[in-house]
């Protein structure tokens, strides 16, 4: 998580100077390499041309020529990405005069600093001076109370600095930006934090009410988080800003406005750096290290505490509890944001487009729609609580005596919700349960519990865990560690070791029936509860993925044959019908034609033909001579078919219109891909499926086809529909020959 994030500082400015009051971690890490691709082979052999790896042999002198100078090349490191002033000491380029955290002045002279090694702890950081570097993030008052963003050669600097009010003075007021304002994020900034400072105002109430006293010395502070900036090449375009604007969001402007906030209340910032100032100026006097320095001081300041806290939970992908001035908070980053920075892993930046639509992002909202591979907000999913820490975990205070009596009954709703909440009902099942509506209650409590890492969104599980599971491809922890971990937790002769479970897990995957969890593992009622323990905790870790049934309509070589066949009955009968209606309304008295109907399919090849080219069949037949002046029947037949086919046209233009003759009339078995918006002929091949089906099945398939398109699940469909997974069951047995089912994560 964050793997960038270098070190966080808290910066102050006053009459005195600007100052770096606060920084963790003690010492900084080493950047990253810049390199992020492979470098190229420095053999010479040229395996990339064939023709050259071929002859290797027959220019070997000439190729240890080249290896030589390739080598020389390499050796300057041209292929790396460097800036042009990276190889510059900048601690060469400024002075090193500093001035304490808490701005009085310093019991150490310059020349001490330049021999003394500890006192260089103090004063110098990323190979500036502390007071330089906290002169550029300090930035002039009407740069202040919003985002600020500084690189400098590999590093980036981001924050939100605020100020206060020209007479020395903390207060809330609105924000204003301009229209026009420049700059990468301003949109955003113009479009969210507004809202945020209006949020502030109101929960100070009026200005004058909410101004502290005149601050004895504090102008400017900013919380600064420091990252080494990614190599450009390594992630797509527009995605390191992305990435920055993200962490800017989430983490510098929420800590800032608390910060913020409680400066204007009670002058909490000021107090905290005072402490600070006092406690580095003691050490700097002892010469003791700055790493003792800042452990002392997370015990006298919950700004140096909160900082290491926020950080230690940035770096370990973990929620971050912290707290300011006895107000907790809890804060953190998009589990998978990282990703944006590697290209190589680009298939695994399917969390960016990964909602299928519109809807379903809004569902989760801005904050979870990015970077946190959700699935679906869906009604046939379910709800996995988490394991959470109980002095940490808030509901232990909903059924404190402080809740006020007209928040009981909420607070009595939410403690129901969690004593509900379970894998083997769906979220649609819930709201039933709990009588709430599923938009508006249930879904944004699912929303508040997965933003703070106390559930998670997972497919449900049979209640006789008839479920089919599927192992995942990685693990967050070593199998022998998980090993260890489910003996330990799972202590019971009757359960396999872990090993041994996902090893019959992954077999059964190979089966063709009896492959849900029971029928492989459980194989006894009497283990169902436990072994439901067993499903929670491999569902914690991600150690299982639920397999769901995919179903997809097949038309026959068989069935096109009999539709086919069906229509050419019919028109053989209309034709007929019109024939002899023609002859009877001319009154010839040739019995001979009256009775050519009857050989009318062996005789008339154009009945199989579409109506359009059924109509030119007698106009061709006649040029080519096909048709003998002897044969009488056959002439009127063949001068007339034209004239029928218009008739038949005329009656029922639909059928004309149904492909008869068209590259999807064929007779080779195909998939209707979306029996939901099928064609005319498709529609005919689904009518025929049902042709000797009991009446209540072949409804219940009319109703139910247009979901089997191969991407939807048996549980969206039992929803959809409404029906039983029984009744699914019934219908797939009697359409077996013309549905093709496969098992799919999704």
């Amino acid at each position: 998580m964050a793997e960038t994030l270098l070190a966080i500082l808290l910066v102050t400015s006053s009459a005195k100077g600007p100052n770096v009051v606060y920084r963790w971690p003690p010492s900084v890490e080493n950047t990253r390499p810049r390199l992020s691709r492979p470098r190229p082979p420095v053999d010479g052999l040229d395996l990339d041309n064939p023709w050259r790896a071929s002859h290797y042999s027959d220019n070997s002198n000439a190729l240890a020529e080249t290896h030589v100078e390739g080598a020389v090349d390499v050796n300057i490191d041209d292929y790396a990405w460097r800036r042009p002033t990276e190889s510059r000491d900048r601690s060469m380029s400024f002075s090193r005069s500093t001035i304490p955290a808490s701005g009085r002045d310093s019991p150490c002279n310059d020349e001490r600093r330049e021999i003394d090694p500890v006192a260089n702890e103090y004063q110098c950081l990323f190979n500036y001076t502390a007071q330089f570097l906290a002169g550029m993030l300090c930035p002039q008052r009407h740069l202040c109370h919003q985002k600020f963003e500084l690189i400098i050669d590999n590093l980036v600097f981001a924050g939100h600095p605020v100020c206060a009010e020209p007479d020395g003075t903390w207060s809330f007021k609105p924000e204003r930006y301009k229209p026009g304002s420049r700059g990468r994020g301003s949109r955003h900034r113009e479009s969210n934090l507004p809202n945020k400072d209006s949020s502030d105002v109101s929960l100070g109430g009026d200005t004058h009410s909410t101004t502290t006293p005149k601050s004895s010395w504090l102008h400017i502070f900013h919380l600064v988080l420091v990252f080494d900036l990614p190599d450009p090449s390594s992630s797509a375009s527009g995605n390191v800003a992305r990435y920055f604007d993200t962490i800017y969001e989430q983490i510098a402007f929420t800590v800032t406005a608390v910060l913020f906030q409680e400066q204007v209340l009670s002058n909490f910032v000021e107090l905290e750096c005072d402490a600070i100032g006092s406690l580095e100026t003691e050490y700097m006097v002892k010469g003791e290290r700055f790493s003792d320095f800042a452990s002392h001081a997370q015990r006298v300041s919950s700004i140096a505490t909160a900082m290491k806290n926020l950080y230690d939970a940035i770096k370990s992908s973990n929620m971050a509890h912290v707290t300011l001035n006895d107000l907790p908070l809890e804060l953190q980053l998009p589990p998978y944001l990282d990703h944006l920075l590697h290209s190589e892993e680009e298939f695994e930046l399917e969390f960016v487009g990964r909602l299928e639509n519109q809807t379903d992002s809004q569902l989760w909202g801005r904050e979870l729609s990015f970077g946190w591979r959700l699935p679906a907000l869906v009604p046939w999913k379910s709800l996995l609580l988490l394991d959470t820490d109980q002095e940490l975990d808030p509901y232990v205070n909903l059924r404190g005596s402080h809740v006020h009596a007209e928040e009981r009954s909420l607070a009595e709703g939410l403690i129901k919700f969690l004593e509900t909440a379970s894998v083997t009902l769906s979220l649609a099942d819930m709201a039933s349960l709990l009588d709430w509506d599923l938009h508006s209650q249930v879904y944004p409590t699912v929303r508040w519990l997965v933003h703070h890492r106390r559930a998670k969104i997972v497919d449900t599980v049979h209640n006789g865990l008839k479920t089919i599971f599927s192992i995942a491809p990685k693990f967050d922890k070593p199998l022998a560690t998980l090993a260890a971990e489910f003996k330990r937790d799972f202590p019971q002769p009757t359960i396999s070791p872990l090993p041994t479970l996902m090893a019959t897990i992954s077999n059964s995957n190979s089966k063709q029936a009896d492959n849900h969890f029971f029928a492989t593992v459980v194989q006894s009622k009497d283990l169902i509860s436990l072994y439901h323990e067993v499903v929670l905790w491999m569902l914690k870790r991600d150690l299982l993925i639920t397999l769901h049934l995919h179903v997809r309509v097949v038309t026959t070589a068989e069935l096109k044959v009999h539709v086919r066949q069906a229509h050419e009955w019919k028109l053989e009968r209309r034709v007929s019908h019109h024939l002899r209606e023609r002859r009877r309304s001319s009154r010839k008295g040739d019995h001979g034609v009256g009775d050519a109907h009857e050989h009318l399919r062996v005789n008339t090849p154009w009945l199989s033909l579409s109506p359009q080219a059924a109509r030119q069949y007698p106009r061709r037949s006649m040029d080519s001579g096909q048709s003998k002046p002897s044969d009488l029947s056959g002439s009127i037949l063949l001068e007339d078919a034209g004239d029928v086919f218009d008739e038949i046209s005329e009656e029922d233009s639909g059928e004309e219109n149904v492909g008869w003759g068209s590259s999807e009339d064929t007779l080779e078995p195909s998939i209707i891909s979306d029996p939901g918006t099928a064609s005319p002929l498709e529609r005919k091949w689904l009518a025929a499926m049902s042709e000797g089906k009991d009446e209540y099945i072949a409804r219940r398939f009319a109703l139910i086809n247009q979901y089997f398109d191969g991407k939807r699940t048996d549980d969206e469909v039992l929803y959809t529909a409404e029906i039983s997974r029984k009744q699914l069951r019934e219908v797939l047995h009697h359409y077996e020959e013309y549905l093709q089912t496969f098992l799919h994560p999704a």
